[in-house]
């Protein structure tokens, strides 16, 4: 299982499944993130946290806690 945190800069990934729970869930889907979309990863931070990435023609900024819930392939 790869994770959206674990995708190298610059690649293009498919979202496969949404891990967690309740609210936590509900956020990444209302941000776009939904199964099957393709998200480029743009950058990630000096420290690794946040991970700007491009979903849906627009740019987004993810936790590496939340990118570790979004499996991709």
């Amino acid at each position: 299982m790869k994770t959206l945190k674990e995708a190298a800069i610059g690649t293009t990934v498919k979202v496969v499944k949404l891990h967690g729970e309740g609210a936590v869930k509900r956020r990444i889907m209302d941000m776009g993130i939904t199964k099957g979309v393709e998200v480029y990863v743009r950058k990630v931070a000096p420290l690794g946290d946040p991970i700007e990435v491009t979903v849906r023609n627009y740019e987004l900024s993810l936790r590496k806690a939340d990118a570790g819930m979004i499996e991709v392939e």
